[in-house]
């Protein structure tokens, strides 16, 4: 299969879109207005670029006006960043360690966005590291960031990981890999408790953005479900001298949900500290 992408070069192997029509809207003009509304309803901080953020995956009438307040912080360095290295918890498939996927390109109704091959063959020495275009191919904890991005960012580059069973470490040791300088944005995706009642919910998130905040790592899975690729970034954000910021949070039970059994989302963005750039 070959498409275009944005700037009109054809590229071929694409993933395409899984939840088009289901998390997101499937029409192109619709999701793109969709967006737009999210990330103009936001009130955007003046700060420095952020180096990594935190953001949710939820369809987006639940989670997405709390993950446009952390994106609509980029619009500002557009042209700057040139490569966004997206990782998600695995949801469908185990996975030991990170998978890549087996393609060239992500697809959204927006059109393709081409994988940064030559990132990808920078992991290949790691035991980590492995390729799974099963583990890719439902997975819509990635797949539901890529519009936002597209709607924001100039040409750049993905490079997409499905986090299965792996350690913090090897997470961190990834990131560190792929660290680069200001062109080099990472996002994790997670959305944080899961079907409580919430009040009970409310209170297990608000103990979860703390820990993130003081950059202490989560117990499991029932804080957050991408508490591994969370815990590797906060051990590689120690490394690197960040400083993470609560942008916005909400669960379902404030946007389109019951209060019965809700889920918690919470969007972050993590900056360099004075005279650590």
């Amino acid at each position: 299969m070959a498409l275009t992408n944005h700037l009109g070069r054809r590229v071929h192997n694409i993933r395409p879109p899984a939840v088009a029509g289901t998390f997101y809207p499937a029409q192109p003009a619709a999701l793109a207005s969709d967006v737009r509304a999210m990330l103009a309803a936001t009130r955007p901080t003046v700060a420095p670029a952020p180096k990594a953020l935190i953001v949710p995956h939820a369809g987006y009438i639940y989670s997405g006006t709390t993950a446009a307040a952390a994106y609509a912080g980029l619009a500002k360095y557009a042209t700057t960043i040139t490569r966004v290295i997206l990782l998600g918890p695995a949801h469908r498939v185990a996975v030991r360690g990170l998978a890549l996927p087996d393609a060239n390109a992500f697809a959204t109704p927006l059109g393709t966005i081409e994988l940064d091959r030559d990132a990808i063959a920078s992991l290949a020495d790691m035991p980590q590291i492995g390729i799974s275009a099963a583990a890719h191919a439902a997975e819509h904890s990635l797949e539901v960031q890529l519009p936002f991005l597209q709607s924001l960012l100039g040409e750049f580059k993905l490079l997409p990981l499905a986090v299965g069973n792996a350690s913090a470490d090897e997470v961190a040791e990834v990131l560190d890999r792929l660290w680069g300088g200001d062109e080099t944005l990472i996002v994790i995706s997670s959305d944080l408790s899961h079907f409580l009642a919430y009040d009970q919910a409310t209170a297990i998130d608000r103990a979860t953005m703390e820990n993130i905040l003081s950059l202490q790592p989560l117990q499991d899975y029932q804080q957050a479900c991408g508490a591994v690729p969370i815990n590797g970034l906060l051990l590689a954000a120690k490394r690197h001298h960040l400083r993470p910021q609560l942008i916005a949070q909400c669960n379902s039970g404030d946007t389109a949900g019951d209060k019965h059994r809700v889920v918690g989302y919470a969007s972050f963005a993590f900056f360099e500290e004075p005279g650590n750039g």
